[in-house]
């Protein structure tokens, strides 16, 4: 068995997606497999995942975890909006997950910020 360890820092992503068709946002199946799409073509592994319909025509809620951190998302077609969280660390690269989220999305605008997330040296105790 390989047993692999990775840093307590990674990239986190926070995108708020606009002007998204509001079909593209209710249908949960479709939103999970983009979801976990996007993990696998940022080279993360996927260990589970689980999404939330509102209800027909309503917003969706889910996450998938990875063995690299999570990619979640909330979605509110009224107001034809995703929110998309996508944290990483070791070697996956969380912006090709947001590039294939913001392809099938489409959306009229994406603002990310970017958090790096790391453990201060001086935490650790010695």
């Amino acid at each position: 068995m390989t047993t692999t360890s990775y840093r307590a820092e990674g990239t986190h992503l926070l995108a708020d997606l606009s002007g998204i068709a509001p079909a593209l946002l209710t249908d949960c199946a479709a939103i999970e497999a983009l979801l976990r799409a996007a993990a696998l073509a940022a080279g993360a592994t996927i260990l589970h995942s689980h999404f939330h319909a509102f209800g027909p025509g309503q917003g969706v809620t889910g996450v998938v975890l990875l063995a690299e951190s999570h990619i979640s998302i909330h979605t509110w077609p009224e107001q034809h909006f995703a929110a998309a969280d996508v944290f990483m660390c070791g070697a996956s690269q969380p912006a090709l997950a947001l590039a294939v989220l913001q392809a099938a999305l489409a959306p009229a605008r994406c603002d990310v910020r970017t958090v790096r997330r790391q453990a201060s040296a001086d935490a650790v105790p010695a």
